[in-house]
């Protein structure tokens, strides 16, 4: 089972906005999956960043700023997101895990041989 840690404690703020300050527009955020599967790779993770820009518009019960909690700028940000672009991120998480357990491509460097030069037995000069 995957596990997502929604980190969104960078945001921009508008200093006066109306009679309020320090208003929240946009939060910058970092969603990362880890999946503990007891594999000798265990823990596989994969982050992902955005950001969402938030409506003040709406909002009926303004919070000043030193008063939002981590837990209510994620839920803001999940609820600006709406529940079908949670789930596409979350999804993309699960296909970029999946990918770095079992790639379906691997890039690799081509290396010139080793030359090794005999030291004892150099060859003849003609």
């Amino acid at each position: 089972m995957i596990t997502y840690d929604w980190n969104c404690k960078t945001v921009d703020t508008r200093p006066t906005e109306g009679e309020k300050n320090n208003v929240v527009y946009n939060v910058h955020w970092r969603v990362t999956g880890t999946l503990y599967d007891g594999g000798e790779d265990s823990p596989h993770t994969y982050t992902a960043i955005g950001t969402q820009q938030l409506s003040s518009s709406d909002a009926t019960d303004f919070v000043e700023f030193e008063d939002i909690t981590i837990s209510q700028i994620v839920e803001w940000t999940k609820e600006a997101i709406g529940e079908e672009g949670v789930l596409e991120i979350e999804n993309n998480i699960v296909t970029a895990i999946e990918e770095v357990k079992n790639p379906t491509s691997v890039t690799k460097t081509i290396e010139e041989p080793e030359v090794i030069e005999d030291t004892e037995n150099p060859p003849a000069l003609d």
